[in-house]
């Protein structure tokens, strides 16, 4: 009988600690990701840009590049500039629109890329997606993983708080994003892959019980390697379903209804993941999401991010649309506006002001 098994793809480093980013140089020669130290490093001009002047003499060999955006011309762009150099490996040192930019530009030159994230704002950091703003809004493009991901929790704890929060609720909408990839697969026959499915929903339950807070370097590292696990799933399942579901629907429906009024991605996806979990019945989840959203400062009310009633009703009727062919538990409903209204009134009176 044949032995049967898989790769599964996932980064060759995986460093997450305090003072990782000092040993940037000597990780990437010991796992001989670059032998030379010839490195493509793309930066912003913010946090990226600080951080240059400290790591800068471990890596001398390194040409820098500062990506001014998040974008589709800004990552083409990047990719051109590094066409004439001969390098190792390309490195993205910065928040998600640098990494994104860098994964795109990486997979373009067919170079592996090293993710060093100054944020924990969101799980693209080792997903196989770059998402980058282009003419008709903001698309998403399949890039290879991450070889290499570093996370330094000293230079996390240096962020604005923002971004910790944010990763968190998107960490968090795994669980309800699961349930509902497994209300596809029954209702729809969907294939679901187990593997996929476990590791996402566990990397969400460890921050959704984790007892400390963004200030915790225990909870911190919990977070992050919730991040990280969350873009395997998305490698190993080969597409986001493990942590896209109602919840993320939600998102995009306040990025593309108010455009200029949005929140953070990891904000809108915690208030969406913890309504999805009331809208399928599973209230005492529901609120117990919320409660802990809440203890991290998270919004779990339409209002606590600047919108009306009205306005998330309307994002709700219209999340389905904006993932065509996804099946989670608002195509399953079919809600319409009053029964919204109602069902949001009840989740408010569920989870207590």
């Amino acid at each position: 009988m044949p032995v049967l098994t898989r790769l599964i793809p996932s980064p060759l480093v995986v460093d997450i600690r305090p003072g990782a980013l000092d040993d940037l140089g000597c990780v990437l020669a010991d796992e001989r990701i670059s032998h030379s130290g010839r490195l493509a490093v793309a930066v912003s001009g913010g946090s990226g840009a600080r951080l240059r002047e400290r790591i800068a003499p471990s890596l001398p060999g390194a040409t820098w590049y500062e990506v001014g955006g998040g974008t589709l011309d800004d990552a083409v762009r990047l990719a051109s500039e590094m066409k004439a150099g001969h390098f190792d490996a390309v490195v993205g040192l910065g928040g998600g629109k640098i990494i994104d930019c860098a994964k795109f530009a990486a997979a373009r030159v067919g170079l592996p890329l090293v993710a060093v994230a100054t944020n924990l704002a969101h799980d693209g950091l080792c997903s196989p997606v770059a998402t980058l703003d282009n003419d008709a809004g903001r698309g998403s493009y399949g890039v290879p993983n991450p070889i290499a991901v570093v996370i330094d929790l000293n230079v996390i704890r240096e962020a604005p708080v923002r971004f910790v929060r944010s990763g968190i609720g998107d960490a968090i909408s795994n669980i309800s994003a699961v349930a509902d990839w497994e209300l596809a697969g029954r209702v729809n026959g969907e294939k679901i892959d187990g593997l996929a499915a476990a590791m996402a929903r566990q990397a969400g339950e460890a921050v959704l019980r984790h007892p400390g807070g963004v200030g915790d370097d225990g909870f911190l590292q919990v977070l992050a390697e919730a991040l990280v696990l969350t873009g395997i799933a998305m490698s190993v399942s080969g597409d986001s379903r493990p942590s896209s579901g109602a919840c993320h629907e939600i998102n995009h429906a306040f990025d593309l209804l108010f455009p200029k009024r949005a929140a953070a991605h990891g904000e809108q996806c915690g208030l969406g993941a913890a309504f999805a979990m009331y809208l399928r019945g599973a209230h005492e989840e529901s609120a117990y999401m919320a409660e802990v959203l809440r203890r991290h400062g998270l919004p779990v009310l339409p209002e606590e991010i600047g919108f009306t009633v009205d306005e998330f009703v309307r994002a709700v009727e219209f999340a389905p649309e904006t993932r065509p062919g996804r099946y989670t538990i608002l195509e399953h409903l079919d809600l319409k506006t009053d029964q919204i209204k109602d069902i949001y009134a009840d989740y408010v009176k569920a989870i207590g002001s």
